[in-house]
Parts: C-alpha cells; sequence; structure tokens
C-alpha cells in the first residue's frame, strides 16, 4: 500500500513539473516573438539595422548546426557562437528581402572594401560591416550625422583624410571611406591588440571600451560586454550573425537580388569641372544611374582641376557612345558654376545640443520682477510659469501679502533645475573621450 501511495505521488509530482517547464518554454517562445516584432520596428527608424535585444540567460535554442557553420568560416575573427548571436541570426535570417539586397550589393561592394582592408593588412571578414552600419547605403546619415557606408562622423573623417567641402563628401565615397575605416582599424587593433575589442570601438570609442576593461578586469568581448553601452554590446553579436547569413544564405531561403550598379565600370580622372547628368545624357543612360556610382559628389559635378584631379565611375561605354563621352569629358563648354570649395563646417548634431546646453548655462541664476499695482502671487506665478509655494519659498513670504514695487524672485536656477541639457552635454564630453572614430559622436549609442 506504501509503495503504490509513494509511486502515485511521484507521477503526481512529474506531472507537475513537466507542466511548468512546457509553460515556461512557451512563454520564452512568446517573447522571442515579441522581440521579433519589437526588433524589426526599431530598425525602421534608424539607418543602423541593429535591433535591441532583449538579454535571457536561459539558452533554449542552442543550435550545434549554427555552430558548426561559423566555426568552418571563421579566418582571423572569431565567431563565437552564444544566445545573443543565436538572436540575431534569427533577426537577420528572417529578413529574406533585405538580406537578398544585401547580397546584390555585395557583388558591386565587396571588392572595393576587400582592396582597402587588404593594403591595411586588416581581416576582410570585416567587408561585413557596413551591412549594420548603413545597409550599405552610400547616401545613409544618421540622427547625430554619421554619414555614408562606414558612418564615418565628420571630425573623425576629417582626422582619417577624408574630404569635406560645398562639392563633395568623401564620407559617401566607397573608395576613400574604405581606406578610412582600414585606416581606423589598424590603429584600434593596435591599441586594443583584439579584433573584437577593435570592433566594438569602432561603435563606442576605444575610450570606453578602455573603460570597460578596467571594470571586467579582463580583455575579453564577452567579459567585458555587460560593461558596455547597449548598443555596443549587440553590435558585435550582430556582426558575426551578419557574417554568418551572408555566408550560409542557401541555408535560410535567401536568394541574391540584382543591384542597380551597373555590372562593368570604367574609371576616369577629370582635369576639368564635368556635369555628371551632361555624362549620363552621352552614356544614354538615366542620371541617377551615374550619380549612384558617384555619391560623393553634392551637386552632382565634378570640380576636377589640373592641381587636383578627380575620379568619376561610370559603366563602359559602347562604342556608338564613345565619341559623346568623349566630347563632354574633353570637349564640352565650360560648365556655368561657381568653382570656389568652402571646406564644410561639423555637421555632428549632438554639438547642436551642445551648444545649446552652453546657452542654457549662461542664463543669469536668478531673475527679479518689479510688483506692479493690483498684482499678487498667483498673477506673477502664472506670468513666469512656476508655483505659488516656489515665489514664497525663493522671497522668505511667510504669507501671501506683496506690496506694489517690492522687488520679487521669480526665477531661481538652481544646479537640479539648470543642468538637464547642460549634464547630457557634460555626457557628450566625458562619453566621447578616447582617438577613435566615433569618439568624436557616432551618434548610435
Amino acid at each position: 500500500m506504501k509503495r503504490t501511495v509513494l509511486l502515485l505521488s511521484f507521477c503526481v509530482l512529474l506531472l507537475i513539473a513537466a507542466k511548468g517547464y512546457t509553460q515556461q518554454k512557451v512563454n520564452l517562445l512568446d517573447s522571442a516573438r515579441r522581440l521579433s516584432g519589437f526588433s524589426s520596428a526599431l530598425v525602421a527608424a534608424d539607418t543602423t539595422p541593429v535591433p535591441a535585444i532583449i538579454e535571457n540567460p536561459l539558452f533554449y535554442n542552442y543550435n550545434f548546426t549554427y555552430k558548426k557553420r561559423l566555426d568552418s568560416i571563421q579566418r582571423d575573427i572569431p565567431l563565437t557562437y552564444n544566445e545573443a548571436v543565436q538572436r540575431y541570426i534569427d533577426v537577420y535570417a528572417g529578413r529574406k528581402d533585405m538580406m537578398g539586397k544585401m547580397l546584390g550589393l555585395s557583388e558591386y561592394y565587396f571588392p572595393i572594401f576587400e582592396n582597402a582592408l587588404k593594403a591595411y593588412d586588416i581581416p576582410s571578414e570585416l567587408k561585413y560591416l557596413p551591412i549594420i552600419e548603413s545597409s550599405m547605403n552610400s547616401h545613409a546619415v544618421s540622427r547625430v550625422g554619421a554619414t555614408g557606408l562606414w558612418q564615418f562622423m565628420f571630425s573623425t573623417a576629417k582626422g582619417y583624410g577624408l574630404n569635406i567641402d560645398n562639392f563633395v563628401d568623401e564620407r559617401k565615397d566607397p573608395i576613400q571611406a574604405s581606406f578610412a575605416a582600414a585606416a581606423y582599424f589598424k590603429d584600434a587593433y593596435a591599441e586594443l591588440g583584439d579584433w573584437l575589442l577593435a570592433i566594438a570601438a569602432y561603435n563606442c570609442g576605444t575610450g570606453n571600451v578602455n573603460r570597460a576593461i578596467n571594470k571586467a578586469h579582463s580583455r575579453d568581448f564577452w567579459e567585458i560586454r555587460p560593461f558596455l553601452p547597449l548598443e555596443t554590446r549587440n553590435y558585435v553579436p550582430a556582426l558575426i550573425a551578419a557574417i554568418y547569413v551572408m555566408n550560409c544564405p542557401e541555408k535560410h531561403q535567401i536568394k541574391s537580388q540584382q543591384s542597380a550598379f551597373a555590372a562593368k565600370t570604367d574609371t576616369v580622372q577629370v582635369s576639368k569641372v564635368i556635369s555628371l547628368s551632361d555624362l549620363a545624357q552621352a552614356l544614354s543612360i538615366r542620371e541617377d544611374e551615374i550619380v549612384n556610382l558617384n555619391p560623393s559628389y553634392k551637386k552632382k559635378i565634378v570640380n576636377g582641376s589640373m592641381e587636383l584631379p578627380k575620379r568619376i565611375i561610370m559603366p563602359s561605354a559602347s562604342l556608338a557612345n564613345f565619341a559623346m563621352v568623349y566630347d563632354v569629358l574633353n570637349n564640352s563648354m565650360p560648365i556655368e558654376v561657381d568653382t570656389r570649395v568652402v571646406q564644410a563646417s561639423n555637421d555632428d548634431r549632438r554639438t547642436f545640443k551642445k551648444v545649446k546646453a552652453v546657452a542654457v548655462a549662461k542664463q543669469p541664476a536668478i531673475v527679479y520682477h518689479k510688483v506692479g499695482a493690483g498684482q499678487n502671487l498667483s498673477v506673477i506665478a502664472d506670468r513666469y510659469h512656476v508655483e505659488v509655494q516656489d515665489l514664497k519659498a525663493w522671497n522668505k513670504l511667510k504669507g501671501n501679502s506683496i506690496l506694489p514695487g517690492q522687488r520679487l524672485i521669480v526665477s531661481k536656477r538652481t544646479e537640479a533645475t539648470a543642468t538637464p541639457e547642460t549634464k547630457e552635454g557634460k555626457k557628450y564630453i566625458s562619453y566621447r573621450s578616447g582617438n577613435s572614430r566615433h569618439s568624436q559622436a557616432t551618434g548610435k549609442l
């Protein structure tokens, strides 16, 4: 009898445990589905398709097949497989249209990226970075002004030799910007000595990475990850996932989509002012086709000169169009355009917030009001958008009685009320310390 009772009790306990495990698994799956929709909404709001993910210590969908595939494509950069990477694989593998476009664009852009990375002896896997930076869009501009395929901020772009003036923004030039990015990575790796740390620094700056290293007492990215800004924590897993999906598209039914770029192109150097519109007409192509191949020219004008020739990339000309193209490049009439070059000013949008914070800081700490005839505390409080109790406290009034001609404090800017924007400015300064592209403010954090 006792054995029967014990056996029945044990079975009941097993049923309860199984039900709890099943419910936990259902809840986790529901959370994952909600997260997928939430991530998609975030991506649509920014130039950078790196969604935020909710950290979950329970790695319930470990996939040995994915790990094996990552191991098989690993070269110089460690392609760690873990819960964060798996979540981003789910995100990118689910975006079949987007990743199909990336496969098509890679046929044009990857040879450019590889050439620049090879010149600086940088791992070729970094060619995938523009996928999560800009969706390989040369015209991408982030909410704070990071621009181009590699999302350079103004100051860092200038520091790495990219020219920005009233005619050209070389952050949008695939060739020039790729060489600048390669130079940045060479410097970051020389300082940090680890590729995952260098990639993290590309997003948040070497200053933030070094502070995280000091807090974690480690130089392993996955150990310092909790001490990094949120976007940077997700940045490296997102890159690893993008590398995986781009190398295994057929495993997820992702098909390459043809890009708008010409299959064959020619490069010419010009020493005069050339209109891209005139060149498109001579080539018998749409204007946007030549403009997309030369995205750095702001006015659709190439301002070449004998002292500083400029590069034009164009679809290979047919024999029928060759004479007209030659005429545009060599014999056309001068274009009526002001050729004076004016260097651009810093377009970091956070600079404007900083200026605004300084303006707030310069406002007088105390504002006074002279009481007029018929005025009371309520009228004055409404006029200056403050509370009557504030007026009484600032002026040490025991009651509500005031006299005409009396001088009252109506605005007292204390440290607590004066610094919301100023603190933001201080955060900007300290957050961007360090010599990195993003130390000048990438704006994605």
